[in-house]
This record gives C-alpha cells, structure tokens and sequence, in this order.
C-alpha cells in the first residue's frame, strides 16, 4: 500500500502495529527509545475530552500512542490479563443511540459502569446540568456522554469534578476522529497530504476534522447542498474547497467521506432532507485509482451505494469502526490514570 512520508503535523494521523523485535540489539534499541519518549510523557490525568483543540499534538501523539499501545497489548494477550482501566467506574449518558459506543462499556475494561439512557436522565429537565454533574461525580471516575447539544457538555464539565469524555455533541465528535486518524496512516497515506472529499451534511464529522486539525495535514473538499455548509466558526482561518458539485468534491481524492443525511433528532426533516441530498450519493469516477471510502455509521442506502461501502479492497468503514474502542481506551486511560506507560517504542509520527 501506500508508504507514508510524515510531517510534523501528520503526527495527528498514525498508529501503527507494533513492530516485531527481532534481536536484542533492536529489543535494546527500542526500549531506550521508549524510555526516551515517556520521559516527555504528558500527565492528562483529570483532563476533560471535549475536542481536540483543547489538546496540543503532542498530547494528541500520546493519545494515539496510547491506542497503539493497547491494540498491540491485546493482540498479545489474547487472556485480556492486562487490564489498566479496572477499578475505575465510568458513566455513560446516552441522549443519542449508538452500537458502537454503546458497546464500548464492557470493551473498555471499566469496573461497574453506569449506564444512563433518555429514559433514566432527561439532561437539564427533570435535574438542571450543574446537578447532574454533581451527583455522577459521586459514583463515577469518569462521565462518556453523548448529547444533542454540546452546550450541554460544556455545563456538564464545569460542575464535574471528574473527567467529562464528549461521545458525541451537535458539533464535535472527536472520538471519531481518533478512530479515523489512526487508522487512515497505515492503510492510505501517500507520500503528499491526502486529498479528503466529502459528500454531507454539515456537523460533527467534517467540522471536528476542520477544527481538530485535518486541515493542516490533507486537502479537503466538501460538496453539500446550500444550508448544509460547515460551521463558519470552525472554517474561519482553514483552507478548503466549498462546491454543491459532488463530482468536483472528489475530483483526485485519496479518500471519499461521507455520513448519513438524516442525523438524529431531525427525523422530521427527512423528506426534505433526501430531497435537498439527491444526487449526492459519492462515486470512485473521478477520485485517484487507489482512492479508499470511509463512513463513521450506522449507514443508510441513499448515502452511498453497496458496491462501494462492501468493496473489500477500498472500504475502510469495519476498521475503522473497530478501532473506536482502542481510542475509547486510550482516552480513558490517559484521563483516569497517571502512572500507566506505553511498552511499545513510539511511533515514527
């Protein structure tokens, strides 16, 4: 595949597997590399993860790192003996379904977590916010919510005495984006930054990867219908291509994105909203030859068609969905713990 050459700024985008020791020589070699890499270890412990531009890159390598790490622990270790984050409780507000971070509460190896649906917590009605962070700090080390409104988040944190992990908000999903970025380096990355092409709808996706720095490390081109254009307050200050012409948007793309069109909670807007998408469906024609697709799910048939999202060779959408629960962890582990420490040599980012 594709052999990446890194900038400075790319240290946002990769996690690879661990490498193989093959001598004591490499073994000896890779642990003073490690060494050498902790010793600037960033302490993260009591941080919330809201969005990624309350993080510095170097906080964000740690992240990614961390991720690496724990994959590659696993695929050692296939009895789960390690098992950094038990003891810790962690809940979990869910105004929004999801399978996937819904999931994530066995996966993440948290002790006794609490799980909170719309019908056990209605956020800021049935208890004001400052209230409801108070008590989950009671009986949680840590709160993952996934809100409608990021406002919410941003109240929840200001009276948590615990870490608050943003699952998912109206304008930020940088869970996601972890997922994405570690993932897109090992299986895509070109010698040049990717050229990303989105067919969407504005929010959370393409204005978390506008705001937690994408910009700086790919070009972007974004086809929505007019009333669906990014967030102007994330654009402001980044470099990209706007069209209503979904042909153009992928027009030399190394990477087609696209999300559903209907999102959640704005289910009444669903004719229209088909209406206003038609035609928007991404095609492979005029991208690059080894172009690769990817999709944050769940998927919807009017979004993009089987024989792209199945396509074995070009659809990143499973891995990248898989990798969310290393990401998950590599969080959850980095704001709950301040003793833990990567056993694989650091990445070359």
């Amino acid at each position: 595949l594709f052999k990446p050459a890194m900038s400075p700024l790319q240290l946002l985008i990769k996690v690879g597997r661990l490498a193989v020791v093959q001598s004591p020589r490499i073994a000896s070699r890779a642990a003073s590399s490690t060494a050498a890499s902790t010793d600037k270890w960033s302490n993260l412990k009591g941080r919330h993860f809201l969005t990624l531009r309350d993080y510095s890159e170097s906080e964000i390598a740690q992240l990614l790192w961390t991720a690496k790490d724990l994959k590659a622990r696993h695929a050692q270790d296939r009895l789960l003996s390690y098992r950094p984050l038990e003891g810790h409780s962690l809940g979990m507000i869910f105004e929004k379904r999801s399978t996937r971070t819904r999931a994530l509460r066995p996966a993440s190896s948290c002790s006794a977590p609490v799980f909170l649906s719309p019908q056990d917590v209605h956020l800021g009605t049935n208890e004001s916010l400052p209230d409801t962070a108070k008590v989950l700090s009671g009986f949680c080390d840590a709160v993952l919510a996934r809100v409608y409104a990021h406002d919410s988040l941003m109240t929840l944190s200001e009276h948590s005495s615990v870490p608050i992990v943003n699952g998912l908000s109206d304008q930020y999903h940088p869970l996601q984006v972890l997922a994405d970025f570690s993932h897109r380096v090992r299986k895509l990355w070109p010698p040049q930054r990717p050229r990303v092409g989105f067919c969407r709808r504005r929010r959370q996706q393409h204005d978390a990867l506008l705001d937690d720095g994408l910009p700086q490390a790919g070009h972007i081109r974004i086809a929505s219908p007019a009333g669906y254009d990014p967030n102007p307050a994330v654009v402001y200050g980044t470099q990209l291509v706007l069209t209503r012409d979904p042909a153009e948007a992928v027009r030399g793309a190394d990477v087609i994105v696209t999300d559903t069109f209907v999102s959640m909670g704005a289910e009444a807007e669903k004719e229209r909203r088909l209406k206003d998408f038609k035609g928007f469906q991404p095609g492979g024609a005029h991208a690059k030859p080894r172009w690769v697709f990817m999709h944050c799910l769940p998927r919807k048939q009017e979004e993009v068609t089987d024989d792209i999202f199945y396509d074995s060779k070009r659809s990143l959408v499973w891995p990248e969905s898989h990798n969310r629960k290393w990401t998950v962890m590599s969080v959850l582990l980095n704001v709950l713990n301040d003793q833990y420490r990567p056993a694989c040599p650091m990445p070359s980012f």
